[in-house]
């Protein structure tokens, strides 16, 4: 519609259309099928039903006109298969669209289904439920494709790259399967990159295609192309339940990534339904961008606040997700998206900048995702640090459990790139981990997705270089990667017992994964040699990466027995800044970390918090995890007093301090 901008979508156009009814879509049961769109200031809406997914003969049914701006017709059987989409005409103009309310569509998504969800669930679904949440919250992010996608993932051809990848148990004598892995790790949730249908990617063609995902088109459909059959819509549904049951059989939660501030494209299928409401537009017409991904969602309309609400409802509900990590969140909260502001001062959080129906809207979601299981959590993609954003909603706040820690990663990249090993200064690194508020739960990570993609490298791939592919065979000796090992162990040691109350972790990075993500496109060829993890080199035991690998298993393992996320802040117990040595405990455990790149000593004096006897229970230097050992892992600490200058009696222990080694100690006695 040329006018689009024109027409006024105010508190008024809202009172008067709001439409709360939760009946929206294609219902289908054995008793019959309605169809229903909410599409106010159309002149006549036609439904269109087709003789088959690819067929393009279809038949014409006029819809009835109803309150507050819907349309319907209902038909008294069950039309489940049925592929459907809808002509709207206004103002003289006719605009097909598929149905955004859809809970199903062919392939590529660009033609409704109808479904009977009780024929969708697999074997025992509605028996499914999610393990127990544990006080620790430990999440591996991964991309559905990507995580089984390589010849060694231990999963059969034909389910490599798909939701039944998860499905599969065991695997062969070299190599377990991507499930078996998991388990073994240790994480409590998985984090699953955008699995509902996107753009830019063909499910018709080649099957090397990827894509991470964030180019929404039908928010309520599984992907295609992670089923074995994209074309039939029913498929893609019950093979997504059947990877969340397996998840769940095996003891992991799981976390879904959506993407309700931006569409794929301006065009998508709500504003063909309503043009103009859904995309933010500023005065002149043109498209606010606040996403840089060409559009924004309008977060504080009536109707998309009861889109996006109703969505992710639907996700926990019918899929069974315990969670959901809501990209973009700075960008909806404010209405300037946050671009060109350097956050901090009082009135950027609490002036006129800040969309008020955008935090309501977020309130609310938190409310019902938590009113449906007190257990489910919620994580806010926030850059701003917006004050209250995991406060409760009773006391102000917008109710999110945790934010992710987005600057922590980009002080590990400061740190690597611009400041020499010599120069690396303790109360920085105890200073930035520390940097949250009481109130704020904190995801804390030293990388993820972002950090993986192709253009930026990832922690490994910053320290190895090139070691990493001709030097990582454990009878090489490389002093590259001797210091690229060490502190890959300890930066996710301390950013992981420091920085939140949560961790995080992208799939492949525990272990070093060489490189980086890059899906094939124009300019690598479209190669697809950078698009899948190689598993191989994990399961090697000649490998380095192997031991990488066990070293972050065995530290997942003491913080889970620990409780050390979940236990809050650490407590600054000495910081010995012109040793680069850095002391803290919380709970039983006592961390040191000597980030000197040379100096060990021996009779090294630590605070400790109680008297008694200590024993070393892990230590970035064992020679399982491609250390030296220089340690006497199995030796006893014994606590003694002494007066201080400041005539205090504090406890301490004298230990062998390795240089550029992370030591935890446990009181034992």
């Amino acid at each position: 519609m040329k006018t689009e901008h024109l027409i006024i979508y105010n508190k008024e156009f809202d009172a008067k259309f709001r439409y709360d009814g939760k009946d929206l879509g294609a219902i289908c049961t054995m008793e019959g099928t309605i169809f229903k769109v909410w599409c106010p200031l159309a002149d006549r809406v036609e439904l269109n039903i087709y003789e088959g997914a690819d067929s393009a003969e279809y038949t014409v049914h006029t819809m009835i006109s109803g309150e507050k701006g819907t349309w319907s017709l209902a038909f008294a059987e069950s039309m489940h298969g049925t592929y459907y989409d809808y002509t709207v005409y206004r103002a003289g103009e006719a605009t097909k669209t598929a149905d955004p309310y859809a809970f199903s569509c062919g392939v590529n998504g660009v033609r409704s289904m109808v479904v009977d969800l009780s024929k969708t669930n697999p074997e025992g679904f509605l028996e499914d439920r999610a393990p127990a949440k544990e006080n620790e919250t430990i999440i591996y992010e991964l991309h559905i494709k990507d995580f089984s996608y390589d010849e060694n993932s231990g999963v059969p051809e034909e389910y490599r790259g798909k939701y039944k990848a998860f499905t599969v148990k065991g695997g062969n004598d070299q190599y377990p399967t991507c499930m078996e892995y998991l388990k073994k790790l240790g994480v409590t949730h998985v984090h699953l990159l955008p699995m509902y249908d996107f753009g830019w990617l063909d499910e018709a063609g080649d099957d090397t295609q990827f894509n991470w995902g964030y180019d929404p088109v039908n928010y309520n459909v599984p992907e295609g192309s992670f089923s074995t059959n994209p074309y039939d819509g029913v498929v893609r549904i019950k093979e997504c339940k059947e990877m969340i049951q397996a998840l769940h059989e095996n003891g992991i939660r799981v976390v879904m990534d959506v993407v309700y501030n931006h569409t794929y494209e301006p065009d998508s299928w709500l504003e063909r339904m309503v043009p103009g409401y859904y995309n933010r537009r500023f005065e002149d017409g043109s498209l606010a961008n606040g996403s840089a991904c060409g559009s924004d969602v309008a977060v504080g309309r009536a109707m998309v606040d009861n889109y996006i609400a109703d969505s992710v409802m639907y996700w926990a509900k019918e899929y069974h997700f315990d969670g959901f990590r809501f990209d973009g969140v700075t960008s909806m909260l404010y209405h300037h998206h946050g671009i060109g502001v350097e956050f901090g001062k009082q009135e950027d959080y609490f002036g006129d900048g800040v969309n008020d129906a955008a935090v309501t809207y977020l309130q609310l979601a938190n409310t019902l995702i938590h009113q449906l299981n007190e257990e489910n959590i919620t994580i806010a993609e926030d850059v701003s640090g917006m004050p209250g954003i995991c406060a409760p909603i009773e006391d102000g706040g917008i109710g999110f459990d945790y934010r992710l820690g987005m600057g922590l990663p980009d002080f590990w990249i400061k740190m690597l790139k611009e400041v020499p090993d010599e120069k690396w200064n303790v109360w920085d690194i105890w200073n930035v981990l520390s940097n949250r508020g009481n109130d704020t739960g904190t995801i804390a990570y030293c990388e993820s997705h972002d950090q993986a993609m192709q253009g930026d490298q990832t922690i490994a791939f910053r320290l190895l270089q090139t070691a990493m592919y001709d030097a990582m065979h454990t009878e090489s000796q490389n002093l590259m990667v001797d210091r690229g090992m060490a502190l890959h162990k300890m930066i996710r040691l301390v950013t992981a017992s420091m920085g939140g109350q949560g961790y995080l972790n992208f799939m492949g990075n525990e272990f070093g994964h060489p490189e980086w993500i890059d899906f094939p496109r124009v300019g690598n060829n479209w190669s697809y040699d950078h698009a899948r993890r190689q598993w191989s080199l994990v399961d090697d035991k000649n490998l380095r990466y192997h031991a990488l690998g066990e070293f972050d298993k065995a530290m997942l393992k003491v913080l889970r027995k620990y409780r050390q996320l979940s236990l809050g802040y650490a407590w600054n117990l000495a910081m010995f800044d012109g040793d680069q040595v850095m002391v803290y405990n919380k709970g039983p455990l006592v961390y040191v970390f000597n980030w000197n790149p040379s100096r060990s000593v021996p009779d090294y004096m630590i605070p400790v918090p109680e008297a008694g006897k200590y024993r070393i229970i892990l230590s970035t230097d064992e020679e399982r995890f491609g250390g030296f050992e220089r340690n006497e892992l199995g030796g006893e600490f014994f606590s003694f007093s002494r007066k201080d200058a400041d005539g205090v009696v504090r406890r301490y222990l004298k230990i062998y301090n390795v240089a550029r080694t992370a030591t935890i100690y446990k009181k034992v006695e």
